[in-house]
């Protein structure tokens, strides 16, 4: 957890990165766009360092906008290619960490109600802990039918209909089991009651059904309640100062007013865009307006179309990483 110090440390970083950041209206350069839909640029200076970025915000509450996602079986494409597969849609963006060696989604993704790639939910230790495991809860950024976004943390199963969704973050389980059964899902995250020995009412978050027509997973989130609160000791996705390191990023988050936004950050490209941090990153989403924002997988894997040219270059020597998922953006009637 985060404490009092860190927060503050973190917010002052917010500032300080506002202050240096300018953004510019891109829309021509990937023309036409759609009413309720504007791209926006930057290639000022992050932290004193350079910089290079462009976002997308779309109106969630455009009916002729379209919210969903696409992913693959055993494989994986680039984002070209998901842009011709799914006939070329308003944006293509990557979404879920993955694996290399299966090609396997390792967070959740939900296409038209149907979750089609699942949350890993058990962690092997090491060392002194060998035999233990840690069982954390994934974060997802999800639309609902009715066009209201959100940002939480899931366990999912493919036994199960629907995720199970944590409103607030809950510390990953440690155990000497391997697996993570719903019902353990369910023990540990139980209003707890009264405390006769502490005198209070104690409570734990408790799981809920998480009803989304579409999402993708990543993490850490990076915003909650529109305050800098990144729950990477929970949810276990980088080690060490790794939150402080610069790199290429693509984060998701949404508005009060309804507005979801989209960006990517160019980095490892000298001269032009060192990248950013996770701190940087969710002062970033701060200072325009989110209320929660998600990172999602970064590095050579963030890469954004829009209407089909590629906003950022990737920094897998410019070329476009194949990925198993993306999350798209349509119009109706196209």
């Amino acid at each position: 957890m985060l404490n009092c110090f860190s927060i503050i440390t973190l917010l002052f970083l917010g500032v300080q990165t506002d202050a240096q950041v300018k953004w510019v209206n891109a829309d021509a350069d990937f023309s036409p766009l759609p009413a309720g839909f504007h791209v926006f640029k930057s290639t000022s200076t992050l932290d004193d360092n350079p910089f290079a970025a462009f976002y997308a915000i779309a109106d969630i509450k455009n009916k002729k906008l379209q919210f969903t996602t696409d992913t693959t079986l055993k494989r994986r494409l680039t984002p070209a290619q998901f842009f011709q597969k799914n006939g070329q849609p308003l944006l293509v963006v990557n979404s879920t960490f993955f694996s290399f060696a299966t090609h396997q989604n390792l967070n959740v993704v939900i296409k038209n109600k149907k979750t089609v790639a699942f949350n890993i939910h058990t962690i092997p230790l090491k060392g002194k802990d060998t035999f233990q495991y840690r069982h954390p809860y994934g974060s997802a950024l999800g639309i609902s039918k009715k066009r209201k976004a959100d940002v939480a943390w899931l366990y999912t199963d493919s036994l199960l209909k629907f995720p199970y969704a944590l409103q607030q973050v809950a510390d990953a389980v440690k155990d000497s089991v391997s697996a993570f059964p719903f019902k353990n899902a369910k023990l540990y995250n139980a209003e707890t009651g009264y405390n006769k020995v502490a005198g209070i009412k104690k409570h734990k978050p408790v799981l809920t059904k998480w009803k989304m027509k579409t999402a993708v997973g990543g993490g850490p989130v990076l915003l909650q309640n529109g305050q800098i609160k990144i729950t990477n000791n929970e949810e276990l996705k980088f080690g060490g100062k790794a939150i402080n390191d610069q790199h290429p990023r693509t984060v998701m988050g949404y508005t009060k007013d309804d507005k979801l936004i989209v960006m990517v950050v160019q980095g490892r490209s000298p001269g032009i865009s060192d990248g950013a941090s996770l701190v940087q990153a969710a002062a970033l989403m701060k200072n325009l307006g989110c209320v929660e924002a998600l990172n999602l997988d970064g590095g050579g894997s963030s890469c954004m179309l829009i209407n089909g040219k590629q906003t950022i270059t990737p920094s897998d020597k410019g070329l476009q990483r194949a990925i198993p998922a993306v999350f798209i953006i349509q119009v109706n009637g196209k």
